[in-house]
């Protein structure tokens, strides 16, 4: 994929709006120049990501949905953030490393994709920690495959089968078929799940040992209100279609309607026990057990990260 032009007339994410955004934004809201809103030790990730000391986490302003519920809206949809120049993005990852984050963690990072494998060129030979690509999963694979070099794991939404949902939501009909293509082009980049451990030593001195992954792709799904049969039909699509011990399921229940989920009756509340754990138990009686199923208590607000510059000079 030739990264050179895209900026001129972008078709960086499947949109492919075709926008110069040197004069003007794109359907991303972005320009040219990588903007951020925070870059920190993020300790809410999956386990296996967040490990013991946090993942360098870098969320990026901007994002190529439209979802209603985002719970990052003020950054995604609103645009806060501050711009940077390639370099400093660099010593952002850099530094991230030196705090001790296990790996750096690009959030909603496609609109800014040849910035940020600018960066990662500059840096990589200082780099000794693994790439995480944390995206809503509407990408194409040409994208992935630019990235095939440089991202270690994956982690991308699954959100929508139904693509009635998705246009709804999201203002994306053809996110099913964008996304599966790109999750299985993930994947293939990635193949069998890899791990490391790490020793952390506890207040009582005790040692404990957790796994980080080191390569590999976790697919988060959030249930939605009155979307428990569309989320089955996504679980039965990843038992079918992706090959075992490739990938991790990650199911989350932190739905929260706090933003534009006003505008749509059905979503406007949280999810229910029953909805909730109707789709873990299919999970389970798919086999897919290897990942993480979410407390139901995690429908929180506090759960969004405080998006105040951090980390960004």
């Amino acid at each position: 994929m030739n990264l050179d032009f895209h900026y001129d007339a972008c078709r960086l994410c499947p949109r492919e709006c075709g926008i110069n955004r040197r004069e003007r934004k794109g359907f991303c809201g972005c320009g040219i120049w990588p903007k951020a809103a925070r870059a920190a030790l993020h300790h809410w990730e999956e386990p296996c990501i967040s490990g013991v000391k946090g993942s360098g986490t870098i969320f990026f302003t901007g994002c190529t949905l439209r979802c209603c519920f985002c719970q990052n809206h003020s950054i995604s949809q609103e645009g806060f953030g501050k711009e940077i120049t390639v370099s400093q993005l660099g010593d952002i990852f850099l530094n991230l490393q030196e705090q001790g984050a296990h790996n750096i963690n690009l959030v909603t990072g496609t609109q800014f994709l040849p910035s940020i494998i600018e960066a990662l060129d500059s840096t990589r030979h200082r780099l000794k920690i693994p790439i995480v690509y944390n995206c809503g999963g509407y990408e194409k694979p040409e994208t992935i495959q630019a990235l095939a070099d440089y991202v270690d794991i994956w982690l991308p939404d699954l959100k929508y089968f139904d693509s009635s949902l998705s246009a709804r939501y999201s203002k994306a009909p053809d996110y099913f078929e964008k996304a599966s293509k790109a999750i299985l082009q993930m994947i293939t980049q990635t193949g069998r799940l890899e791990f490391e451990p790490c020793i952390s030593t506890d207040t009582d001195g005790q040692k404990n040992t957790v796994s980080l992954l080191k390569k590999g792709t976790i697919i988060r799904h959030m249930v939605l209100p009155g979307a428990k049969k569309d989320s089955i039909r996504l679980l039965h699509w990843i038992k079918d279609m992706l090959p075992e011990g490739t990938y991790m399921v990650s199911i989350l229940s932190q739905y929260t309607p706090f933003w534009n989920s006003s505008q749509f009756p059905e979503i406007n509340r949280r999810i229910t026990s029953y909805e909730y754990y109707q789709v873990i138990d299919k999970a389970v009686a798919l086999g897919l057990t290897q990942g993480y199923m979410q407390e139901k208590s995690s429908a929180k607000e506090e759960y969004t990260p405080p998006f105040n510059l951090e980390g960004i000079p």
